[in-house]
């Protein structure tokens, strides 16, 4: 497994990924996959116990992860090729038609590592709850993950979710919150106001964690806390992870104005300057 440096190094090369798959499209979603680069990196790389080549849907005896953020595709596939789970040189089809890379993970290609299609923001937690409920009921020992955006909180759907997970004690299931305070069109406190979202979530019956999510260590520090406190306290475990929007590209950070808005060639070409290739470009 790779150390603290190699996962930045990973997590560096991820960030060129995404500029160079939504430039190349000219379409896609790079300001929340950078923001939440390096904690994609440390679960893929570190903290999950998955096989990319004996993957299938099924997701038993193995860590499952679910993206209900779906627009957060580019950081994903990124995170897939480059685990093992399809040909690396494939980024380069994203968006194209008849790609198995589509705008938003799509399982109608069945492509290795996506167990469900995501897009409509809010239903991935559900999912992953019942997920984590049947790895109960089956006794496999292992976690379901999900990560979410903090402007998608703004769903009813999540908090049914959250109820349902905290009434029959998922201790399985870790949720991570990518909070960037983004979203499409403002902040999360001008569109929506969601205030304290630790205490929402406590009173939500959750166990809830915060960490910066751009300090590997304090990421995995984070995930190790989350697997004890789930199994200690019975509950299901909410991270908070601290990040900001366009991480690693200084023009795209903290601004929800690179939401889903490609850059241009020389603006891209700006970015990667910004970037170290650590893995090799696709």
């Amino acid at each position: 497994m790779a150390n603290i440096q190699e996962l930045e190094k990973i997590a560096s090369q991820v960030r060129r990924d995404i500029i160079r798959m939504v430039t190349s499209a000219q379409s896609g979603h790079p300001g929340g996959s950078l923001s939440c680069t390096d904690i994609m990196t440390a679960l893929f790389f570190k903290e999950m116990e998955h096989s990319p080549e004996q993957w299938n849907r099924s997701g038993k005896e193995r860590d499952i992860f679910f993206l209900s953020a779906g627009h957060l595709a580019p950081v994903f596939y990124s995170v897939l090729a480059r685990s093992g789970y399809f040909p690396v040189k494939e980024l380069a089809t994203l968006r194209q038609f008849g790609s198995r890379l589509q705008g938003h993970p799509s399982v109608e290609h069945h492509l290795p590592g996506v167990y469900v299609a995501s897009g409509s923001l809010g239903q991935g937690l559900s999912v992953a709850a019942g997920a984590a409920l049947s790895k109960r009921l089956e006794k496999d020992p292992h976690h379901v993950w999900v990560l979410l955006g903090d402007g998608e909180t703004e769903e009813g759907q999540v908090w049914e979710a959250a109820l349902f997970a905290a009434k029959h004690q998922i201790s399985n299931l870790i949720a991570i919150t990518d909070r960037n305070h983004q979203q499409i069109d403002g902040t999360t406190e001008q569109v929506a106001e969601l205030g304290d979202l630790k205490s929402k979530w406590e009173a939500f019956g959750w166990h809830v964690i915060e960490a910066d999510g751009h300090n590997m260590e304090a990421i995995l520090n984070a995930f190790a806390e989350a697997k004890r406190a789930g199994k200690e306290f019975n509950k299901p475990v909410m991270i908070l992870m601290n990040t900001v929007m366009g991480k690693g590209v200084d023009f795209m950070e903290g601004t929800c104005a690179w939401h889903g808005k490609a850059p241009k060639p020389e603006q891209a070409e700006q970015a990667l300057a910004q970037l170290a290739e650590t893995l090799g470009d696709y």
